[in-house]
């Protein structure tokens, strides 16, 4: 299966701040958003408006979408629900990027 390309740095930073446990759970809840909401062949670009506060985003919303139908609005908004934001504060803006298959 291909992912996200944002999988990889997310990967990357979870690895970096929490350790190998929690970057294999972050893994895990990006693949079942996807898979969940999208069809993993089809590509699509989100960008997200989220609240940063103690290290995690909330109250997401779509500002921006070039998606084939609404289920990858959702899976972005689920995987900002679990993506670091170690020392981020305030609006912050949140490119997803799905490349297809």
């Amino acid at each position: 299966m291909k992912y996200p390309a944002f999988v990889a740095a997310g990967l990357m930073v979870a690895a970096t701040l929490a350790g190998p446990a929690s970057a294999s759970n972050l893994q895990a809840k990006m693949e079942s958003c996807l898979s969940k909401h999208a069809n993993t062949r089809q590509a699509a670009s989100i960008t997200l408006e989220c609240n940063a506060d103690a290290g995690k985003l909330s109250d997401c919303k779509v500002v921006q979408s070039q998606a084939p139908s609404p289920g990858f609005e959702k899976a972005a908004i689920c995987v900002a629900e679990v993506l670091p934001m170690a020392g981020k504060t305030g609006t912050i803006r949140v490119p997803v990027r799905f490349p297809g298959a």
